[in-house]
């Protein structure tokens, strides 16, 4: 049925003829509603396939109508704001370490504090006065309002018991209530903070640390992770790199000085020359929760005998036909020469049991330590021997320091290493020397924590290839 349609309003000539338009065009679309429908459907997809050619057409932005409107804006007093200001409290922050030769005065003025009440306190203040006796280098962090008068000052060093410095540290705190001040002192422990750092050899292993602002203490451990794998006398190359994810210790946040702020190295990868080795820390607890350093594949690092008895040192003679110095003639050196100033210490490279300590010809101070395997040990020249004969000693535990007794031109390390009683090339033992393997219990924990690890040295090596590695 036809809708009727409301009849037309006079309008001018124009309107009438679109309305009529208007009306011609209801008809046409109620008699052929789904003819239409289809032609619609089709138009539509038309539309869709060519509206971006019709969009050009739109009308510019810029020739649209624009109004602009004003409106008074009515700032507020300046006194009022003054005053508003006046009231807040302002607290500025300053950091400082202790100098030789500091005084009352020096430091508070380095710290911009004008407080003469607070410099009598820390001169008569018996717990205050420990911030200006003892080890230099304290860190010191003073809170003052806006005057310059000292509301808080804390300052936190090592302990006095070194034994405590790899863990605690002393906090000094001086705190202001209402017109007094009071000072406090406690040990507190120092928390770890994981750290990255990466680095490329061009002169020597502590060189590429110190220019990756690695702590030397961390580049002694990653010498020690990796010395049954590289000898880091001779095998060193330039253009070898290295990355690692080690501990850094913090009092309150704030990295230590005393003992360069470094902890356990947690994973290491060290190339040298195009031979990649790699180091997990890891406790195995199938093992006795004993902690070690591991492979990616879960191989044991600790050899049973270590690479070197010192630490990090030169070698001056190694395993091979010498001209003897003293005597003059060509001999076979049946041991390695290690340079070292007197004092240096000197561990045992395994487990075993000392079967001599004490003075013998022109070795001088020696310690024998005789081993599982019929493998014995020799390290002399000793300046002083710090183990007993029979006694019981583990990989790495010191017997004696380097010296000069005995027939030496100067102070250094003689080392030997023997196999049933014939000498072998030290180096050589330990690099072929019988490894561990985490324990199977404990091998998909090992797996987990090597892939977190990997993934920061990935990281680590990431940013410095970047150039912005920070610490």
């Amino acid at each position: 049925m036809l809708r009727t349609l409301p009849e037309l309003s006079p309008l001018d000539p124009l309107d009438a003829a679109l309305q009529q338009a208007a009306l011609r065009t209801g008809r046409f679309v109620t008699a052929h509603s789904r003819g239409l429908t289809a032609v619609l459907v089709v138009g539509m997809v038309g539309f869709a396939a060519t509206a971006f050619g019709i969009a050009p057409m739109a009308p510019d932005a810029a020739d649209l109508p624009q109004r602009t409107v004003r409106e008074a804006v009515t700032p507020d007093a300046l006194e009022p704001q003054l005053e508003a200001l006046a009231a807040h409290g302002l607290s500025l922050y300053r950091s400082e370490v202790t100098r030789s030769g500091d005084t009352v005065d020096s430091l508070l003025r380095r710290l911009s504090i004008v407080d003469a009440s607070a410099a009598a306190f820390l001169r008569n203040d018996p717990a205050a006065r420990a911030l200006f006796t003892g080890r230099t280098g304290k860190q010191v962090q003073a809170r003052t309002d806006a005057r310059g008068r000292l509301e808080e000052l804390v300052a936190r060093y090592a302990p006095d018991d070194s034994a405590l410095f790899d863990t605690h540290f002393t906090r000094l705190t001086v705190r202001r209530h209402g017109d007094a001040l009071q000072a406090t002192s406690e040990l507190a422990r120092l928390q770890p903070q994981m750290r990255l750092g990466s680095g490329t050899i061009r002169q020597s292993l502590f060189a590429a640390t110190d220019e990756a602002r690695i702590p030397d203490t961390v580049a002694s451990q990653v010498a020690e992770i990796f010395s049954a794998d590289i000898d880091f006398h001779r095998e060193l190359r330039r253009g070898d790199t290295f990355s690692v994810v080690y501990e850094a210790l913090t009092a309150d946040g704030e990295p230590v000085r005393w003992n360069q702020g470094a902890g356990r190295v947690l994973a290491a990868e060290f190339v040298n020359d195009g031979s990649v080795h790699t180091a997990v820390w890891f406790e195995d607890r199938g093992a006795g929760g004993k902690g070690a350093y591991y492979d990616m594949n879960g191989q044991n690092k600790r050899r049973s005998f270590l690479a070197s008895p010192l630490e990090f040192s030169r070698v001056t003679s190694g395993f091979a036909m010498r001209l003897h110095p003293i005597l003059g003639t060509w001999r076979q050196h049946n041991g390695i020469d290690y340079g070292a100033p007197t004092g240096t210490p000197v561990r045992s490279v395994g487990d075993g049991v000392v079967e001599f300590a004490g003075r013998q010809g022109g070795y001088g101070n020696v310690v024998k330590v005789r081993h599982s395997n019929d493998r014995t040990t020799v390290y002399a020249h000793l300046s002083r021997i710090d183990v007993r004969n029979g006694a019981r000693i583990e990989q790495g535990q010191r017997i004696g320091a380097v010296g000069a007794t005995g027939w030496a031109t100067g102070p250094h390390l003689h080392f030997e290493f023997m196999v049933r009683g014939a000498h072998v090339n030290p180096i050589a033992v330990a690099q072929s020397s019988e490894t561990a393997v985490v324990s199977a219990a404990a091998m998909p924990a090992f797996r987990r924590w090597s892939g977190g690890v990997r993934a920061q040295l990935d990281a680590a090596q990431t940013a410095a290839q970047r150039g912005d590695y920070a610490e």
